[in-house]
């Protein structure tokens, strides 16, 4: 959970509102810190999870104007746990249209997780957009990686991946994805919500190096649970919608911009061969391995290399 003793302060939003989209989606958005800082776009993780408070407190909001968002179906956004236009280039459409809509023009991206993944996809989209780049927990959504979160895991976390594959009928193990799928886009609450809860609660229980009751309690409160669960498998069965391998071998198209890169040594939701091979292609990017942790973004060791990284760019504009 978070380490009080290296985030900033909480803090509270000076201006929300809800971006229209071309589609059903209403995409919740807010602002904090410094209305005249150096813009930063927090990008969450799943897909699927949506923003929380303490995410603001990565930034010092005297330097910084802080924009937090939830992706499509997730969060406050609108209509929730929605799969219709629920794809990568909606969601750099939307990036793109927030930034106009706060009349920014450009900013730091900072991702982490899937939220990594965005933000990749959408410096590559739009790289004159980006001052700087923090990608945390490196995950490039290839198979391989989907493979790993669902099945390969066990090499770590045999009680949680086995909760997580009994949950299914022994007939359908062969192909956890689908059969989970199947029953996250079943209409009946008493079909998709259950499938939920499970999906959820593995992957908080794989997410940290010491067991965190409170993570695994937050990501199987039924909402979350459920948007949490059902966009991700809606991703990951579609193979985000992007082209094979594309985040890698387009790197070349951010190189030129400042970015660092911080990676858990014992991330078992995101293995750390993603991160070393991506740093590998980017070498002008700052790569921090943090020795002590797994994945997530609240892990004490993890919280002071992003505060940190922040820090150095506000001062600088740079990280190393």
């Amino acid at each position: 959970m978070p380490d009080p003793s290296t985030l900033y302060p909480p803090l509270t939003p000076y201006a929300s509102g809800m971006l229209e989209t071309p589609s059903v989606h209403h995409v919740y958005w807010e602002t904090s810190g410094n209305p005249a800082g150096i813009p930063v776009l927090f990008v969450h993780g799943g897909p699927g999870s949506g923003t929380s408070p303490n995410q603001r407190r990565f930034f010092d909001p005297a330097r910084y104007r802080i924009v937090l968002f939830d992706q499509r179906g997730c969060g406050r956004s609108t209509p929730h746990g929605e799969l219709t236009d629920n794809t990568t280039p909606h969601l750099i459409a939307d990036m793109e249209a927030l930034r106009v809509e706060l009349g920014i023009d450009s900013w730091l991206v900072f991702g982490g997780s899937w939220g990594s993944t965005l933000t990749l996809a959408y410096a590559e989209a739009h790289p004159e957009r980006c001052r700087g780049l923090v990608l945390r927990g490196i995950f490039l959504c290839r198979k391989s990686e989907i493979d790993w979160f669902l099945n390969g895991i066990r090499t770590f976390f045999p009680e949680a991946q086995r909760k997580f594959a009994e949950f299914i009928p022994e007939a359908e193990r062969h192909d956890l994805l689908g059969a989970y799928y199947r029953r996250l886009l079943d209409p009946d609450p008493a079909v998709h919500q259950p499938a939920a809860h499970e999906w959820a609660t593995f992957e908080a229980s794989c997410s940290t190096l010491l067991p965190s009751p409170e993570l695994v309690a937050a990501f199987g409160r039924d909402k979350t649970a459920l948007s949490l669960a059902r966009i991700e498998a809606h991703y990951f069965a579609n193979d985000i919608f992007l082209p094979g391998n594309s985040l890698l071998a387009n790197v070349d198209r951010v190189r030129a911009i400042p970015a660092v890169i911080v990676q858990g040594r014992y991330d078992a939701v995101c293995p750390i061969v993603s991160a070393d091979e991506l740093a590998r292609a980017w070498p002008e990017a700052r790569y921090a391995i943090v020795a002590d942790a797994g994945h997530s973004a609240f892990e004490p060791g993890i919280c002071r290399e992003l505060v940190a990284a922040c820090d150095r760019f506000a001062r600088t504009g740079a990280f190393d």
